[in-house]
């Protein structure tokens, strides 16, 4: 019985054993509740901090074949239709032993348009741009650039331009022009 004034469990007060997970007979699952939510705490903050970024990100090559590129000898050719969300499409390709990275997308004034994923400022940090909403944002000092001004503006934090032509249904990218912007990628990517 409850004894009178005590707030509690209503089991009855004998010295007996008590049982592990009980209302009154310790704190298992308190402990386990404790012990989750540490451990989601955890991989929260490892997941903001980009420990698991490569985990589920496809490389170029695979981002491209998705996208129905095709290579001839000297171009690459991007089906239109895979621009036309207005979302950029990041690639790269091996030129003397660096991986170019580089971009091409539909900007919001209905213009395809490429560049490379580097800029004359930023680039020895290697780090490229990133797409948020119309806008493209260097990874490195956070500027941030219209897409209708990629392949117009030239210099400073902006995308270096990278030549490029529509051609039937298809945005032609030649090697060589994708291969001259070697010197925009020092090293790897991090």
């Amino acid at each position: 019985m409850k004894e009178a004034g005590k707030k509690g469990c209503s089991m009855e007060t004998k010295p007996m054993k008590k049982a592990a997970g009980t209302c009154c007979g310790g704190s298992h699952g308190t402990r386990l509740v404790a012990v989750v939510v540490i451990l989601l705490a955890v991989v929260a903050a490892l997941g903001y901090a980009g420990v698991f970024d490569g985990l589920l990100k496809k490389s170029p090559a695979e981002i491209a074949k998705a996208a129905g590129v095709t290579e001839t000898a000297d171009t690459l050719r991007i089906p239109l239709t895979a621009l036309d969300s207005g979302k950029a499409l990041f690639l790269s390709m091996e030129s003397e032993g660096r991986q170019v990275h580089y971009f091409a997308l539909k900007s919001s004034d209905g213009a395809y348009r490429s560049a490379f994923d580097a800029c004359d400022v930023c680039y020895r940090k290697n780090r490229g741009y990133r797409q948020e909403g119309d806008l493209m944002v260097c990874n490195q000092c956070g500027q941030t650039f219209p897409s209708v001004k990629v392949n117009e503006v030239k210099g400073g934090c902006n995308p270096a331009p990278l030549d490029r032509k529509v051609d039937g249904g298809f945005l032609v990218i030649r090697k060589g022009d994708i291969q001259a912007g070697k010197d925009y990628f020092p090293g790897k990517r991090a």
